[in-house]
């Protein structure tokens, strides 16, 4: 069986280490933990490894953040993965730092992100992991605090969190969405 997990963020060294790219960190960071490395394609650059044998290919869009669902589209056609094994690996506002949430379905939030793949697949009925990034920005001040670098004290404890994203997405090819939410979303 074949995964599509598609970690969003921008391309480019300004964007690189930003709040709004960590899901191109937990991308990296499990491609990095599984010894494999990305190589450019269209519309972005992939990853494949094997997991108990299952196939996960790792997607960073190089079409940029607001048109994500171009990519996420153009590799599910041509590896023919079905829409229930995409998982799209998200930053959240909403959630504190750190905080993982899996879920099956739901609202783009507002993200730009999640609204393209929306809207280019037709459906908000695709998984996602949601990374939060917290929302210490004044009135005013999202776009700024979204694109600039996490604090000191995040990095402190971001290589374990990006480990528990890893674990996740394993745990979503292996075991299924409903018993991964249950095992995780509690953490």
């Amino acid at each position: 069986m074949k995964y599509l997990i598609a970690g969003l963020g921008n391309i480019g060294p300004e964007y690189y280490e930003t709040r709004h790219n960590i899901g191109f960190m937990v991308v990296d960071a499990l491609a990095k933990s599984s010894n494999v490395n990305f190589i450019d394609g269209r519309y972005g650059f992939t990853a494949s490894l094997s997991v108990k044998g299952r196939q996960l290919l790792l997607l960073k869009p190089s079409t940029y953040m607001n048109l994500s669902g171009n990519a996420v589209r153009y590799w599910m056609q041509k590896e023919n993965i079905p829409l229930e094994n995409v998982l799209i690996v998200v930053d959240d506002l909403a959630l504190p730092f750190g905080t993982l949430r899996l879920k099956g379905k739901g609202s783009d939030a507002g993200h730009n992100g999640l609204k393209h793949i929306a809207t280019t697949l037709g459906t908000e009925n695709y998984a996602r992991l949601r990374f939060g990034i917290g929302n210490d920005f004044p009135r005013g001040g999202q776009v700024d605090y979204v694109l600039g670098n996490f604090s000191d004290e995040d990095w402190k404890v971001m290589d374990e969190r990006l480990k528990t994203a890893g674990e996740i997405v394993k745990s979503f090819c292996l075991a299924g969405i409903n018993i991964t939410m249950n095992q995780y979303n509690k953490k």
